[in-house]
């Protein structure tokens, strides 16, 4: 009964050893998987961050373009409104000779007739 006793526990021990051998084996698969899912995971974020870095700086030299012609929008506003005060100026300037001309002219119609 001893040798019976012994090839039951030698079997037992035998099956156990297998149960956890597949368990082992079951259990690196599953963390492979996982491994594969997180670095997937990772490469993506990382894309990802890749993405708003460049979208970031995209809109970072948009803005500055933006501000740029902003400014010269403004620039030329005020040339605009310098030009039309000259402008205003030599009318100005342009009907006081004009009104100096006809006075001039006046007399010497007078004189000729």
């Amino acid at each position: 009964m001893d040798e019976g006793l012994r090839n039951r526990v030698v079997i037992i021990l035998a099956v156990l050893t297998l149960i956890f051998f597949f368990g082992t084996l079951s259990s690196c698969n599953n963390a492979l998987r996982q491994k594969a899912r997180s670095d997937k995971e990772m490469a993506a974020r990382i894309a990802l961050e890749e993405k708003v870095s460049k979208f970031a700086q995209e809109s970072s030299a948009l803005e500055e373009k933006a501000k740029a012609k902003e400014k010269e929008a403004e620039d030329a506003k005020l040339e605009l409104e310098t030009a039309k005060k000259a402008l205003i100026e030599e009318q100005a300037v342009n009907q006081g000779l004009n009104d100096q001309l006809r006075k001039t002219g006046q007399p010497k119609e007078a004189v000729g007739k």
